[in-house]
């Protein structure tokens, strides 16, 4: 079979492909709540937010509840600092530049919630 055949064969599929793709992930915006978190970032923000958060009780600073939500949808988890190793809760510090500063949280990702145990406005 001659190259070119072959390479019309080629981009006829690919183009059904993507035709078909862009029709099915076309659903999944964030109007359904779906998400593709591919990223290892991505990931583990999405993770944090869908368990019930807690507050350590040894916290002195009030905490906005508003900028921590804020924090876990854009902010950036710093995986030198964070303890991803650790048992029986994973150990993750998250950056967010604000308008005041630098807002950094570390939160311990448990089995069946997260709990916030430092919070730092800087």
């Amino acid at each position: 079979m001659p190259f070119l055949k072959r390479l019309g064969y080629f981009l006829l599929g690919l183009s059904i492909g993507l035709i078909f793709l862009a029709f099915f992930l076309r659903k999944k915006t964030d109007e359904t709540g779906t998400e593709f978190c591919y990223l290892p970032n991505c990931r583990v923000l999405k993770e944090l937010r869908s368990k019930p958060m807690r507050t350590d009780p040894a916290l002195s600073t009030p905490i906005d509840t508003l900028l921590i939500q804020e924090l876990l949808q854009e902010g950036s988890v710093d995986f030198k600092a964070s303890n991803t190793k650790a048992s029986p809760c994973k150990i993750y510090r998250i950056d967010y530049e604000t308008i005041e500063g630098e807002v950094s949280i570390t939160l311990e990702n448990c089995q069946e919630y997260t709990l916030l145990k430092d919070y730092d406005l800087e």
